[in-house]
């Protein structure tokens, strides 16, 4: 006769435990990454970015797009990666291509934060948390098109943010691609007038940020509407 060994049953608070601990562990790792990237990888000057991304020839479009997106996942600022795009290729082309890398930054840095969890994400965003999760709380669209439009907001918390405080994917997408081509091209446009001081380019710096300032009133006033409603 025999007996039928059946499986251990692990309390739910056992589970529990473990979730937290290795939530706690990517915690340790994505915080130890971050700051390690902040301290201690520097991007070049953007002469020199133009020079080595000029060098790679055609490659240097999958090479900037793919620098661009690995900035964007990080405290890095991403302005001297537009800038250079601005230096690097035409208006257009530099917007396009700004705007593919940073798309592919946050879109990677949501999932991350998906993953962590909300209690692990506050601790990571530090002192951008109370404006990221006020904004963000059951909020969609508007609330994510205006952080990444407000001038001295980083891109990263509210990438990380909006996985974590539970912003829908699709939502997010759009008003992500939405509110950055304005500021892309604004700041794609600098590098160009940078590279042609010209009258036409110059220009093209003054409507960018036109557009910049007028949509983010608009999408600060909807957002305000939709949470009073």
């Amino acid at each position: 006769m025999t007996s039928e060994r059946s499986e251990p049953e692990y309390p739910a608070e056992d589970q529990e435990r473990w979730v937290s601990v290795l939530r706690n562990t990517a915690l340790g790792v994505v915080v130890l990454g971050l700051l390690w990237v902040v301290f201690n990888v520097e991007l070049p000057p953007v002469h020199q970015l133009q020079q080595d991304i000029e060098a790679l020839g055609w490659a240097g479009w999958i090479a900037f797009v793919g620098l661009y997106a690995l900035v964007a996942t990080t405290p890095i600022p991403v302005t001297i990666m537009a800038v250079a795009g601005g230096l690097l290729f035409d208006v257009a082309a530099g917007t396009v291509l700004s705007v593919l890398g940073v798309m592919l930054g946050c879109w990677s840095a949501y999932w991350v934060a998906r993953a962590l969890g909300k209690q692990t994400m506050r601790k990571l965003l530090g002192r951008h948390r109370s404006t990221v999760e006020q904004h963000l709380r059951d909020s969609g669209f508007y609330a994510v098109a205006t952080l990444r439009l407000v001038p001295g907001i980083p891109y990263w918390p509210v990438n990380y943010g909006s996985g974590a405080f539970g912003v829908k994917h699709t939502p997010y997408v759009l008003a992500s691609l939405a509110s950055c081509i304005p500021g892309q091209f604004s700041l794609v446009a600098i590098g160009a007038f940078i590279a042609d001081p010209s009258v036409v380019t110059g220009a093209t710096v003054g409507v960018g940020w036109a557009a910049v300032g007028i949509l983010t009133v608009m999408a600060y006033r909807r957002w305000r509407s939709d949470r009073q409603a």
